[in-house]
């Protein structure tokens, strides 16, 4: 399965929607990039860890699962670049093939060395909104391919028929 790494707060200060909700309250910003993520992972299939920074806080490094999204908050003294080389070097094999979503220049250079590829925040941001995209057309697909009833019945029968369907009275 591949991998996505994202640099979380890289791409909080890179997407409008997330920068301007990060001036308001910063855990709203975090939450909905990890939903955003969680969406993009149920679409494309890949394995999908978000990295934050807790470069000042002292303690051991925190990992949570939210949505089946992995979000690292990096050990005391560790950067999120430094958690994302380190999580590349592991992931890294002829089977995986790692995507680190970062506009830091230097970081797409070293894990680029590394043998990842990189994504940049503008293009993950229009990524997702082509998913977004995908999605709104499928689902219209889906609605026009529902199996029409051969007998013409009003919709107040077709819900009853519906609920006896699934067993409800």
């Amino acid at each position: 399965m591949d991998v996505l790494l994202v640099d979380g707060y890289n791409m909080i200060g890179a997407w409008e929607e997330l920068k301007a909700l990060k001036d308001k309250d910063l855990e709203q910003a975090r939450l909905l990039l990890i939903d955003k993520m969680a969406e993009y992972q149920a679409y494309r299939k890949r394995k999908v860890i978000v990295v934050f920074d807790a470069y000042e806080v002292r303690g051991l490094e925190n990992k949570q699962q939210q949505y089946k999204v992995e979000v690292i908050f990096t050990k005391e003294n560790e950067t999120a670049d430094q958690c994302i080389e380190r999580l590349v070097k592991e992931f890294k094999n002829v089977r995986t093939k790692v995507f680190v979503a970062t506009s830091d220049y230097t970081e797409q250079r070293t894990i680029f060395a590394q043998g990842a590829f990189r994504i940049s925040a503008r293009e993950l941001d229009i990524e997702l909104k082509n998913i977004q995209k995908e999605i709104e057309v499928d689902i219209n697909e889906h609605q026009q391919n529902k199996i029409k009833s051969k007998i013409p019945l009003d919709d107040t029968v077709l819900q009853v028929f519906e609920k006896w369907r699934r067993g409800n009275k």
